[in-house]
């Protein structure tokens, strides 16, 4: 988006920003005048807000960091859970891949097509991919990278259409990272890790507050990571990061942060392993040999061309006023981009891609199979955003409100830098591949690209009413998007056919030529409606109705012709869930105990059966999940999950390989829990189990692979020992038993990612 363009949206949007400032002037008139005497933390609807939004009770997190949520989690209609850092910290968890562990039902289970394996964060949740629904401090956070969390409070997992929330979303739900901030603590904290497989990293978490007598602070975060990928050969993770955060009037009714983060990623991407002899598995003509012997998990097939560069810088500006205890007024600006520069030897392990000795077929030594699947990706996200948001506690007559409006402007561009390649990939020897295997490929920047930038300007109203003196919440939003996303891509063509052909039309073959230059606007309007009804003071029943919405083009800023999602004249794909739920805080609130019922209906999904109506398509899942969190004791913590659910295309052709009407990569039935317990001298012992049945794959013309994975069973343990109130060792077990499973499986079935092996990690944590 140009600065422009940008000036001219921000111009139409300022009388709706000067009107929410005047809104929360005209509510409270004279105590906007007194917010110099504010108390040290404001209190809003009778919740206290600390100046980091988070406060920690073991695993227990009582409030979303958004102000759109008016209520705490006990009172908000809807399955929200907040991952807090004491729990994944315990766990050693470093990426957000591994902290969405804890959330059951939720994790990175497709493994890409055959020629474009997943990079980063391809996280699912309700069978749906989530991936383009991440957010960091309420702001969409763009690119296919592996987010590292050092600089993480929570992890806040929003399950149901989200689009009420945050505008364009999955249908299913949103993921939120709350960064931290500076506060008017002067703290040092931080961990030195090394464990098997090289993995060794530092991180380090300095708050000081700057002057003896100062409203004013500065915290760092630092990061610094080497290591490989437990169970998997030359597989690399190399991350340095610093994040800072300046606090100023930390402790006065105007409060203002300044963040920056900068992140630098040097990996080795992994291509995975083919999926030869595992359970489903059936040979092609020439690989009969093969059944029965299934290649090492721990096998790479790329080379050391292979490269995941990753670079990410990110500025947020915050700012708050109370105007009194009832009246908050919040600003949030940012601008960030991430670039990547990505090779990966992928490879499809085919009858035609496999061969051996053709006399002498059972000599395993001598198959080879064809690096014939590589994978560039050469990109450039960028986001410049604000958005503006005033919160008010107010009565009418004998009905407490708890409202927050707001408006957002934000303006979002990716590019996609094309390349062309000279010379070929050495082939691989399927059982013993050598990453040291040379070859003449080389591949560089062409000319071509794809450019696609959504400019959106959104407005939104939150509001909880109650009644009868709290007995009834009604709880209910608005959100208008109006938002206008272009994309134009060019390549060289080669009149060609098949996959890949560029017809030249007139222009000599060699030549960039436009292939698409599309647009689509439209404005979206998404609501959610729900009550909840509170028999006593700790518990509360609760439905909730919502809609959310992706528009072409809203996932991936790719616009297409054809029966496609992103076509710009079709309709955008809706998603309404409706869910109902118990949330009971339990041992004087120390326990949190959630259940709950849901159905998500997705409608307006491509029907290529009924091409009188193609977007006459349809899907569904149904569940519940169980849920506790919280302290059973003061020495004993724990957070549990389960979720079931059923998923179906109710109109449509089957999206599944085994021919039934289920969704892909997602399972039916998950657990996953974490305990820990603190001995009065010292001595802590925590653990877990995680479960996941097992997974349909896509359908495709693929033959002879797995047509769904096999569920699993992992069990992980932690011991720690606190030396002094300063300094705990702690010693980290993952699959304590060394289960051999498949977490994830491509499109195709040709390849898999093989789970975390048997692997330890010992730390120090310290804080002073």
């Amino acid at each position: 988006m140009s600065i422009l363009r940008l000036r001219e949206t921000m111009s139409a949007a300022a009388p709706a920003y000067l009107a929410l400032s005047c809104f929360g002037v005209a509510i409270y008139p004279a105590t906007a005048q007194e917010s110099g005497q504010q108390a040290k933390h404001p209190v809003l609807g009778g919740v206290t807000v600390v100046d980091t939004a988070i406060e920690e009770d073991g695993y227990k997190v009582d409030k979303p960091s958004s102000p759109k949520f008016t209520q705490p989690l006990r009172d908000t209609p809807q399955t929200i859970q907040i991952i807090d850092k004491q729990l994944f910290t315990e766990q050693g968890a470093t990426t957000l891949a591994e902290v969405l562990r804890n959330s059951p039902g939720v994790g990175t289970f497709y493994a890409g097509e055959n020629g474009n394996t997943t990079s980063g964060d391809s996280i699912r949740m309700r069978g749906f991919d989530t991936s383009s629904s991440i957010f960091v401090d309420g702001i969409r956070d763009l690119g296919s990278i592996s987010r590292d969390v050092f600089n993480t409070e929570a992890v806040e997992v929003a399950k149901g259409p989200a689009g009420t929330d945050n505008g364009r979303t999955a249908p299913t739900g949103a993921i939120n990272m709350v960064t931290k901030r500076a506060s008017l603590e002067n703290a040092l904290s931080g961990a030195l890790s090394i464990g098997t497989d090289r993995q060794r990293r530092v991180t380090a978490d300095v708050n000081q507050t700057l002057g003896a007598s100062s409203n004013n602070a500065l915290r760092l975060n630092l990061l610094w990571q080497d290591s490989d990928v437990p169970g998997r050969d030359h597989v690399e993770n190399q991350r340095v990061g610093l994040a800072a955060s300046l606090g100023l009037g930390l402790d006065t009714s105007t409060r203002a942060w300044l963040n920056l983060l900068y992140v630098d990623q040097d990996n080795i991407p992994d291509g995975y392993v083919p999926t030869i002899a595992l359970p489903g598995w059936q040979p092609q003509p020439g690989l009969e040999p093969l059944a029965g012997h299934p290649v090492r998990s721990e096998n790479f097939y790329g080379t050391r061309k292979d490269h995941d560069d990753v670079t990410a810088r990110m500025a947020t500006l915050i700012i708050e006023h109370d105007f009194s205890d009832s009246v908050r007024l919040t600003n949030i600006a940012r601008a960030g981009e991430t670039r990547q520069d990505y090779l990966l030897t992928a490879f499809m392990s085919t009858g035609a891609n496999i061969s051996g000795d053709p006399a002498n077929p059972d000599d395993l030594s001598a198959y080879h199979m064809t690096r014939g699947n590589p994978t560039i990706r050469d990109s450039r996200n960028r986001i410049l955003t604000n958005q503006l948001n005033l919160r008010a506690d107010f009565a009418i007559g004998a009905i407490e409100h708890n409202l927050s409006i707001g408006a957002e402007i934000t303006g979002e561009k990716q590019v996609l830098y094309s390349h062309s390649s000279t010379g070929t990939l050495p082939v691989a020897n399927l059982y013993n591949p050598d990453w040291n295997d040379t070859s003449d490929y080389t591949h560089s920047r062409n000319g071509a690209a794809a450019r696609g930038k959504t400019n959106t300007l959104a407005f939104y109203a939150f509001d909880t009413a109650k009644f009868f003196d709290g007995l009834l919440l009604v709880t209910g939003g608005v959100r208008v998007d109006h938002f206008k996303t272009t994309y134009f891509t060019n390549a060289v063509c080669n009149n060609g056919t098949g996959r890949g052909a560029v017809p030249c039309g007139t222009a000599p073959v060699g030549t960039i030529v436009t292939t698409a230059d599309l647009k689509a606007k439209d404005t979206l309007f998404n609501w959610k409606l729900g009550a909840v009804l509170k028999p006593s003071e700790p518990v509360s029943l609760y439905v909730n109705y919502a809609l959310s919405q992706q528009p072409p083009g809203g996932e991936t800023f790719t616009l297409a012709t054809g029966n496609n999602a992103n076509n710009p004249d079709f309709a955008p794909q809706k998603a309404r869930t409706i869910e109902a739920g118990l949330k009971w805080d339990l041992l004087d609130g120390a326990l949190a105990l959630n259940a709950a019922v849901f159905q998500t209906k997705v409608l307006n999904e491509i029907n290529a059966a009924d091409p009188s109506d193609i977007q006459s398509g349809s899907k569904r899942v149904r569940g519940f999940e169980l849920s506790v969190v919280g302290n059973i004791t003061d020495a004993w913590s724990i957070s549990a999950g389960y979720a079931h659910q059923k998923t179906k295309v109710t109109n449509g052709d089957a999206v599944a390989v085994d021919g039934s009407s289920g969704l892909t990569y997602a399972p039916d039935d998950s657990f996953s829990s974490w305990t820990s317990y603190r001995t009065p001298f010292g001595l802590e012992l925590a653990g877990g189990v995680r479960y996941t049945s097992g997974m349909r794959r896509g359908t495709d013309g693929a033959v002879g692979t797995p047509p769904r994975t096999q569920g699993y069973t992992v069990v992980d343990a932690m011991l720690g020992y606190a030396i002094n109130d300063n300094v705990k060792l702690r010693a980290n077990a993952y699959n304590l038993f060394d289960k051999d499973y498949v977490a994830a499986i491509n499109k195709s079935g040709y390849r898999y990612v093989p789970g975390q092996p048997q692997t330890f990690l010992f730390s120090a944590d310290f804080r002073f």
